[in-house]
């Protein structure tokens, strides 16, 4: 086991907190979101984000921790205190052998994986995108998609949280109450529940990842017909290891993913290719064509032809995180559901037929992936094999009915929201879709009475 104390990625190593008055309003990454805390603060080390609670307390202020902003619902706005990561940056130590790593909170995923790779490791799944903090992705149930390993909070085998006495909690499948007596034989299982935690019941300033060793993916993108993308669904799903695919809506066209371990060799896209495809197609000239299509609706449809056309097949092969994750840099609004597998082909059509029934011209392609069923409370994924169905628009466009509309299809087959992205659901509505929200919230009563890591986002989804 290599241990890598407390280095940054920076180089740059602190002992103390810094705390000063906001010089202006917190945003989140697209500006949906924002709050105005009383103070923030850049606690360096789990001891420095304790302090910061209990100072928090004294003051009778609410405490949360940000990191990058990439939720799009309230998740991390605060009006108290808010924490950010970005001296929690440390790899503290990567244990080939264990097939571990412990990583502070505000560690970006992008830094994390290229120290996994320079150790012959890998995470077995992730997102699509790597700027997010190890904490925020996690607590807010950030997912890829696989057939057979789900998201990231499902490889956590460890958490480190500061609670809202002050204290300082370490927990895991092994040891998942560190000594604390919960209610109803909950303690047992607060590790499940903590987890993904919203950041409920304390606040992560570590997290300990189960890692693989390294591994090659071959990426295999294809244009296809809707129609064979319904019919083919099942066997699309069932016969690679991670499949999606985006529609490209007023089209009969979508583009599909399959990527699937190989021995190698790598054989990476041509920087011509990647610089042409994924920063000037889907990012400069997606841009351009957003800003269009917001000013001229009536063009969209032409353009996702065109769009639908100028995506064509590609293959390549390279390291796991490097085909799991693409640039985003065209700023959007989000939402995202999960609905059971077993009703995806069902679910989509229904969308389908809404957006052909509606006067709306959406620009953005509508994104599907599938996971596993995993056991974590709050996960998207508990207890049954997910599809996610993705909405977007630009972040100047209006989205008020095309979300709630689509919302609708989902909230009537079960449907659960991402965490981070757009939705109106409550906690009333949230209790029928998750059977453990009750143990959830009772956990989080004994850890958290006074509601010291509340905001108004959690008392919408968990209740007051």
């Amino acid at each position: 086991m290599r241990r890598l104390g407390r280095e940054r990625h920076n180089g740059a190593m602190h002992s103390h907190s810094s705390a000063a008055s906001a010089p202006a309003p917190w945003q989140n990454w697209t500006g949906n979101v924002s709050a105005s805390p009383r103070r923030f603060a850049v606690p360096g080390s789990a001891e420095e984000v304790a302090a910061e609670v209990r100072r928090a307390a004294e003051d009778g202020l609410r405490v949360r921790m940000t990191g990058t902003g990439h939720s799009f619902t309230p998740a991390a706005a605060c009006d108290g205190v808010l924490l950010r990561p970005t001296r929690l940056t440390a790899i503290r130590s990567v244990d080939a052998a264990d097939g571990t790593v412990t990583v502070e909170a505000g560690c970006p995923l992008h830094v994390l994986n290229a120290e996994l790779l320079a150790h012959g490791l890998s995470l077995a799944n992730m997102g699509d995108i790597q700027v997010q903090t190890v904490a925020g992705a996690t607590q807010t149930g950030t997912h890829g998609t696989g057939r057979d390993v789900g998201g990231m909070a499902a490889q956590i085998a460890g958490l480190e949280l500061v609670l809202a006495d002050g204290s300082i909690l370490t927990c895991s499948a092994g040891f998942p109450t560190g000594g604390l007596s919960l209610p109803g034989g909950a303690g047992a299982s607060l590790f499940d529940a903590a987890r993904v935690g919203l950041g409920a019941l304390g606040i992560v300033t570590a997290v300990t990842f189960s890692v693989v060793p390294a591994f090659l993916l071959q990426a295999r993108e294809e244009p296809m017909s809707w129609s064979r993308v319904i019919t083919e669904l099942d066997e699309l799903t069932a016969d690679n290891e991670h499949f999606e695919f985006y529609w490209f809506p007023h089209t009969e066209s979508c583009l599909t993913k399959r990527n699937n371990r190989t021995d190698g060799p790598a054989s990476p896209l041509p920087r011509w290719r990647y610089l042409l495809d994924d920063e000037f197609l889907s990012n400069t000239l997606f841009g351009v064509t957003c800003r269009l299509g917001s000013r001229m609706p009536a063009a969209i449809p032409v353009v996702n032809s065109v769009a639908a056309r100028a995506l064509g097949a590609r293959t390549y092969t390279d390291a796991a995180y490097k085909v799991f994750t693409s640039p985003r840099r065209v700023r959007f609004k989000e939402e995202e559901y999960a609905v059971p597998r077993a009703a995806l082909s069902d679910v989509l059509s229904e969308v389908k037929s809404l957006i052909q029934r509606r006067d709306w011209r959406i620009s953005f392609p509508i994104e599907v992936r599938v996971t596993p069923a995993d056991d974590l409370w709050l996960s998207t994924a508990y207890k049954r094999d997910s599809a996610y169905i993705a909405i977007h628009v630009f972040r100047t466009s209006a989205h008020e009915e095309y979300f709630r509309e689509v919302e609708a299809i989902m909230t009537a087959v079960g449907g659960r929201p991402h965490w981070g992205k757009m939705h109106t659901r409550n906690a009333d509505y949230l209790a029928g879709v998750y059977p453990r929200l009750g143990d959830f919230t009772a956990i989080r009563d004994v850890l958290d009475p006074d509601r010291r890591f509340g905001n108004d986002y959690l008392t919408q989804v968990l209740g007051s």
